[in-house]
């Protein structure tokens, strides 16, 4: 790798920095490791993506970043701090963090543009955009790229910072000097699966058939498995359950993203005020939010779930 190589490398992480991105780091672009490859096609095949379908397309290309951009040389992991600052009440009908503001795909993918820009104009080269809406195994490169491991909850664990953070991704064709591998993992701590209230975890394997946030947010149907009354508790869109008995967000601290903080909407929730609300409403309060993701119909049949 030549010296020009280094300064723009060093330049980008700058650059992404001052964007607003929490961690960045590069990982050569390539095929997925055989490991890596075998278990995705085997949570696959054994349905443990459930209501998940959108995990079944395009596999190939989840498989090897490569055929997303031709002539990719690099993968540019980024990483942003969601934790808001202000949180609902416990006894509320409670958000998954991650939506109790604007919707990520809208922001990151905004300074993930300007990043791909101050790439192009430095150096000439293409990159794309990769903001949960391609298909590339996120954590999988995150960790190639050094900014944390995959830990036993499935969630990227950023040592010291915690796993409160959107992922985003450039598959460029600037061959940039690769970052080391974190080699970490969560040893013998499985106090993630302990507090997952439908038992979806086991080993580092998720089984969104029994996860509260996918069944909340992606399942579709009018009604939910019977087991998901019995253990839905209080969470009316999604699940962090695994995330707050985490050890590492412990000392995990807030976001400084204004689009993070939580709106007054998400605050002032009832479960009451969700069955009263109106299509208008609900496309008022949660414009350019991800809780758009469950519809009405959606959060009304979880607030409906709570009030029993």
């Amino acid at each position: 790798m030549t010296k020009s190589q280094c300064r723009i490398g060093d330049a980008i992480k700058a650059e992404a920095l001052r964007l607003g991105f929490d961690a960045v780091g590069f990982a050569h672009a390539a095929p997925v490791s055989s490991e890596a490859a075998q278990a995705f096609t085997q949570w696959i095949s054994e349905g443990k993506n459930d209501c998940m379908q959108w995990a079944t397309n395009y596999t190939d290309l989840r498989l090897d970043p490569t055929r997303l951009v031709p002539g990719a040389k690099t993968v540019i992991s980024l990483a942003v701090n969601y934790l808001p600052q202000r949180l609902q009440d416990a006894a509320a009908p409670q958000v998954s963090r991650y939506a109790y503001g604007s919707d990520y795909h809208e922001v990151v993918r905004d300074m993930a543009r300007q990043l791909a820009a101050f790439i192009n104009e430095q150096t000439g080269h293409e990159s794309r955009v990769c903001v949960d809406s391609a298909p590339i195994l996120e954590r999988y490169w995150a960790q190639q790229a050094g900014l944390g491991f995959v830990g036993l909850n499935t969630l990227l664990i950023i040592p010291g910072k915690g796993s409160f953070f959107f992922l985003c991704e450039l598959v460029t064709t600037l061959e940039l000097d690769a970052d080391e591998p974190c080699t970490l993992t969560c040893g013998e701590c499985h106090t993630c699966e302990r507090h997952c209230p439908g038992g979806a975890l086991k080993d580092g394997v998720l089984n969104a058939a029994r996860c509260l946030s996918c069944q909340t947010i992606e399942n579709r149907s009018e009604e939910l498995p019977e087991w998901v009354g019995e253990r839905i508790g209080n969470h009316l869109y999604g699940c962090d359950e695994c995330q707050l008995a985490c050890p590492h967000n412990r000392g995990a601290q807030p976001t400084t993203h204004p689009e993070f903080q939580a709106r007054e909407s998400i605050l002032a929730l009832t479960c009451d005020g969700v069955l009263a609300m109106t299509q208008e409403q609900f496309s008022t309060a949660f414009r350019h939010s991800p809780i758009k993701r469950a519809r009405l119909a959606g959060l009304q049949r979880n607030a409906a779930l709570l009030k029993k």
